[in-house]
């Protein structure tokens, strides 16, 4: 049964406008390469730094201007008031993501950024949080919108749920679940619950 669903942010729960292929022509990183990645291989301690404040300013800015997702808030507020437990595991960086959470007022108390912790697809942060929460990893899901979700998901040995507004991407296959609107989302979980309720019986 599920009992803990970790969400990530941008493009999940919250809009996001963040232009990942500017950044990285501003950084002279490759358009297929990870630039997370790709800062950390920065040569001299001085770039580094210079191109993480360049990031951090793209996402400041971006954080300033977040919304709700439509129907997230709605979901959100259904589980929680339900009893599930909830958090948040984000690349963002940690000012940026406080910033959309106060933004749009979400009842979820944990939340892990690449400040606290490996980024995804890296499971080091689920791990962490199932942990705090006493739960096994497959009571738990991580619903994103990116194949690190699903990578991050499967690397943690949890259930994964890839959120798609239009154009299914090739990678969805590796998903355990789809989810195409956020209204959707309660009555999944339910779903997925009781079928787990009949296996045991």
């Amino acid at each position: 049964m599920i009992k803990g669903i970790i969400f990530d942010l941008d493009g999940t729960l919250v809009t996001s406008s963040l232009d990942f292929a500017m950044m990285k022509a501003q950084l002279g990183c490759q358009r297929e390469d990870d630039l997370l990645e790709f800062v950390a291989s920065l040569p001299s301690p001085y770039m580094r730094e210079e191109a993480m404040s360049l990031i951090h300013q793209h996402e400041l800015h971006d954080a300033n201007q977040c919304s709700f997702i439509p129907g997230a808030q709605q979901a959100v507020e259904t589980l929680h008031n339900q009893g599930f437990k909830l958090a948040i595991v984000t690349r963002n960086f940690s000012k940026a993501a406080h910033i959309k959470l106060q933004r749009c007022n979400m009842p979820i108390d944990i939340i892990v950024t690449r400040d606290d912790a490996p980024a995804k697809p890296d499971p080091s942060a689920l791990h962490n949080i199932a942990k705090r929460w006493n739960l096994h990893s497959n009571e738990c899901m991580y619903v994103g919108d990116y194949l690190y979700d699903i990578q991050a998901a499967h690397n943690a040995d949890m259930v994964s749920c890839l959120y798609v507004q239009q154009d299914v991407p090739d990678y969805a296959r590796f998903a355990d679940y789809i989810l195409p609107d956020w209204t959707q989302f309660p009555d999944l979980i339910a779903q997925i619950n009781i079928k787990a309720l009949h296996q045991l019986a």
